[in-house]
């Protein structure tokens, strides 16, 4: 799939630019929390923010990017959270936001870096977040599997739940999934499928082939449906409805995860039995 495009109009590269920026984001959630999609402006935005409504233009054509650029911030910290946790201080102490949480470096405030790579740059999200041959050492960070991929998914999940009960906007955008008139092309889904696919095949030492990107997919899908039904029955999400939800991924993903890595290919073999031609078997 390509990459996802740019999400703004103009990339701050000043830190008072960038600091801009993340004032506009954060105004954005808190609209968003408050009175919710419809009723979001960019000049409600601009006037919590206390910046000119030029400013908000300079970054977005229309709330709708703006809200797209606030789930994709959502998503680089997640990534940036479940990072840490799972290999260690190392990679996120080079690459940690600033002790406010602002996220004043200037991509990083919006985190609308390519997808793969995200704000941070290599070594952040995306496969260089401990993917194979990532800046941080790949699965050298944390020992392939030297965990686990229980205490992973426990990771996984009780990061993504405590951005849903604490982040401002984050119940209403997620990681673009549940913006309202969303593009249902953007497959968002797809986008963090593909990112903890790449981090977790270093974490547990396995290749990030086609099999185990469809597991993971099924298994992110999975999570969101569960997560939202748990939402639905509670404002803080049932604790039942959780406990099942991580039941039935671990009974799901053992399945794929619980034996050997896939080896190579076994060689072709003709009717009869000969190995074929080009193969490198005898026949």
């Amino acid at each position: 799939m390509p990459r996802a495009a740019p999400l703004l109009r103009s990339v701050p590269v000043q830190r008072r630019s960038a600091e801009r920026l993340t004032r506009i984001l954060d105004a954005c959630a808190a609209l968003l929390d408050e009175a919710g999609y419809d009723a979001l402006s960019t000049r409600a935005v601009a006037l919590r923010a206390g910046v000119p409504i030029g400013s908000v233009y300079r970054f977005f054509g229309n709330k709708r990017e703006m809200v797209g650029a606030l789930a994709q911030r959502n998503l680089e910290r997640y990534m940036e959270s479940v990072t840490e946790r799972l290999l260690g201080g190392a990679a996120g102490a080079r690459t940690a936001a600033p002790a406010d949480g602002a996220g004043t470096r200037p991509a990083a405030a919006a985190g609308t870096g390519a997808e793969g790579t995200g704000a941070g740059g290599p070594g952040r999200g995306g496969a260089g977040a401990g993917g194979p041959g990532g800046a941080d050492g790949g699965p050298g960070a944390a020992g392939p599997g030297a965990r686990g991929w229980r205490e992973a998914l426990d990771v996984l999940l009780d990061e993504y739940l405590a951005m849903k009960r604490g982040t401002p906007g984050f119940a209403l955008v997620d990681f673009g999934n549940q913006i309202p008139v969303g593009d249902p092309r953007a497959e968002p889904n797809h986008r963090v499928a593909r990112r903890l696919t790449d981090l977790l095949a270093g974490y547990l030492g396995r290749r990030p082939d086609e099999g185990l990107r469809r597991t993971f997919l099924v298994a992110v899908e999975t999570a969101d449906a569960l997560v939202r039904l748990a939402f639905r029955v509670a404002p803080g999400g049932d604790e039942a409805v959780l406990r099942e939800a991580r039941e039935l991924l671990r009974a799901y993903l053992g399945r794929v995860l619980d034996g050997p890595p896939p080896g190579p290919p076994a060689p072709a073999a003709d009717p009869d039995g000969a190995t074929l031609p080009g193969t490198g078997a005898a026949s």
